[in-house]
């Protein structure tokens, strides 16, 4: 089984060697057959430079630039409609997210032959590091308000760090989002639609170079707005859109 990542990346020249290069020396050290697809984002640094460079030792690098329409859901959109592999997973460019963890996900799906896997940083086992307690406050409180309204048992929806099936993505397009909803609409439009998933404990760690991309107050309607609309298909759309049997 094919695992294609998917990062998207914008003015990420400082954060982006450090991550593929971890990234990479896990998965071949786990002997995982694998393709690395980072999505420039029309950057306006050195990261597109950066990207060619790192091709000459990485020899699983892909890298495709957006040119427009830009932000974090258009470059995750567009890495998700040219990946190559079985199964598919949106990781950070920042090393936020463990490669490691990335692994525990592939062999969850592999064992357990589910639709997705979705991490949990605070479940048994899972950890953040350094994460601002306004941010923290809100992800909390925004978690409980999606449980509580989609019925959804799993407390890190808004984690962008999960694995998808290639016929679980297909299964939940066309993808509305532009921007970070875009975390939000793939898994609960997986768990509305009737895939399957497992929940695996990660880690996070806040970045060590940049400034997180994540405009809190510009979000906040964009959110509600997928939430919403995941709560009208489970209600009203008889099954149209669930997974065939």
């Amino acid at each position: 089984m094919k695992l294609s990542v998917v990062i998207p990346a914008y003015n990420e020249e400082e954060s982006i060697p450090e991550t593929l290069r971890a990234l990479y020396q896990t998965l071949v050290k786990h002997e995982i057959d694998h393709e690395i697809c980072v999505t420039n984002d029309n950057s306006k640094d050195k990261t597109e430079q950066v990207l060619q460079e790192l091709q000459k030792e990485i020899p699983t690098l892909v890298y495709f630039t957006n040119k427009g329409p830009n932000g974090f859901g258009f470059a995750v959109r567009y890495g998700l409609e040219r990946f190559s592999g079985d199964c598919v997973a949106v990781m950070m460019a920042d090393l936020s997210d463990d490669p490691e963890d990335l692994v525990k996900y592939y062999r969850t799906m592999q064992e357990q032959n589910v639709d997705a896997v979705f991490g949990s940083r605070f479940s048994k086992g899972g950890k953040v590091v350094d994460y601002p307690k306004l941010k923290l406050y809100i992800n909390r409180v925004a978690n409980l308000i999606i449980r509580f309204m989609t019925g959804i048992k799993y407390n890190d929806t808004t984690n962008a760090f999960k694995l998808y099936k290639r016929e679980t993505i297909e299964g939940v397009k066309p993808f509305l989002s532009s921007h970070f909803n875009l975390t939000v609409e793939l898994p609960l439009k997986a768990y509305v639609r009737g895939y399957s998933f497992a929940v695996v404990p990660n880690s996070w760690t806040n970045r060590k170079y940049g400034e997180s991309k994540l405009k809190i107050k510009e979000m906040g309607s964009r959110y509600f707005f997928i939430l919403l609309y995941c709560m009208i298909e489970k209600s009203f759309s008889r099954g149209d859109y669930r997974k065939k049997a």
